[in-house]
């Protein structure tokens, strides 16, 4: 078992080197060392807190999106809504229109039928006229074809006018 026992001497210089070794790496290694894992112990918190504030942002642009999808959806059925009063409007104005403009062809029309009808009518009274002139002219004719006939009649047609005055 000598093999694995160490001399009194060597335990010492080992002993001497190792703390040689620990001071010169607690005086350079360890503080560099040390410092480089509290910046990525930073970092890491840091790689945290901004992932927490991204999901925070996220999280809020989420609602915030979610509410102007509200609204742009409220505002398209307004729009919708308004769309369809404009139609329903304009399709009762047409109407009002439709009907106004009906009235108009329907006065004019009997306007046009009433005068047509007293024009027939004066037409029919003036061929009427000439008609009964004619029969008259061709009974008068007839009844005064003599001379005697004639005087009778003038004499009496002077009478009616004398006792009308």
């Amino acid at each position: 078992m000598e093999l694995f026992t160490p001399e009194f001497g060597l335990v010492f210089w080992m002993f001497v080197a190792f703390l040689c070794l620990y001071f010169i790496l607690a005086k350079w290694a360890w503080p560099f060392i040390i410092k480089s894992m509290e910046e990525r112990a930073d970092m890491i918190d840091k790689g945290v807190a901004y992932a927490q504030e991204a999901k925070m942002h996220l999280d809020n642009a989420k609602t915030e999106a979610d509410k102007l999808i509200a609204e742009a959806r409220n505002k398209q059925n307004e729009m919708l809504r308004d769309a369809e009063r404009m139609r329903n409007q304009l399709i009762d104005d047409a109407k009002g229109e439709a009907a106004v403009e009906a009235k108009k062809v329907t006065e004019a029309a009997q306007i046009s039928l009433e005068q047509a009808r007293k024009e027939a009518e004066k037409q029919l009274r003036t061929e009427v006229g000439d008609l009964a002139l004619q029969i008259a002219e061709k009974v008068i004719r007839k009844n005064i074809a003599s001379d005697d006939a004639q005087r009778k009649l003038v004499d009496q047609y002077l009478s009616e006018i004398e006792a009308k005055n």
